[in-house]
C-alpha cells in the first residue's frame, strides 16, 4: 500500500494548473525562452507523454525482474514531435486520463508489488514506490517551470 502522502501528491499534484494558468494568455504558454527551452505547453506536453513512458515503465517492473530502464529523454522519443504539438486542450486532457490510468495502476499494488526493483541507468536500483517518487519530483520541477514560463516577461 502506498503512503498516504505519496498517495495525495498523486491525485492531487496536477491540481495546481488552474491556479498556474489562470488568466494566461495562449501566446505566453507557447513562449519559450530566448535559450530556446521549452513553452509551458511543451512541459505539459511533455508530462503528459511521460505519464505513457511511466506506466510503460511500471508494467515492466511488476512482469521482470529487475528490468534495466534506460532514462528517458523526449529528444529521443520518435513519438515526441507529434506530442510537442499538441493544442493545449488536447494536453490537458491527456495529462488528466494519463493521470486516472496511473492512479488506478497504483491503488491496487501490494507492498510486495511496491517493493520491485527497476534499474534506473543513471540513479541506479529503485523499488517501485521510489519510482513514483521520482516521478512526482520530476513532474513538480516541470511545473515549476510551467510556472516559470507564463511569467517570464510579464
Amino acid at each position: 500500500m502506498l503512503p498516504e502522502s505519496t498517495f495525495i501528491r498523486l491525485r492531487t499534484q496536477l491540481d495546481c494548473l488552474p491556479t498556474l494558468l489562470a488568466g494566461v494568455p495562449e501566446d505566453a504558454m507557447n513562449r519559450r525562452t530566448a535559450s530556446g527551452k521549452w513553452s509551458a505547453r511543451e512541459n505539459l506536453a511533455h508530462l503528459a507523454r511521460y505519464q505513457e513512458v511511466f506506466r510503460e515503465r511500471v508494467e515492466k517492473m511488476l512482469a521482470k525482474k529487475q528490468p534495466i530502464l534506460i532514462r528517458y529523454q523526449a529528444e529521443e522519443d520518435p513519438e515526441w514531435p507529434a506530442w510537442a504539438e499538441l493544442p493545449m486542450k488536447e494536453v490537458r486532457a491527456r495529462l488528466g486520463s494519463g493521470r486516472s490510468k496511473i492512479i488506478a495502476q497504483f491503488e491496487t499494488l501490494t507492498a510486495e508489488q511496491l517493493a520491485r526493483v527497476g534499474v534506473h541507468t543513471r540513479l541506479g536500483a529503485l523499488t517501485l514506490l521510489q519510482w513514483l517518487e521520482f516521478f512526482l519530483l520530476h513532474e513538480a520541477h516541470h511545473l515549476l517551470a510551467v510556472l516559470q514560463r507564463v511569467r517570464e516577461g510579464e
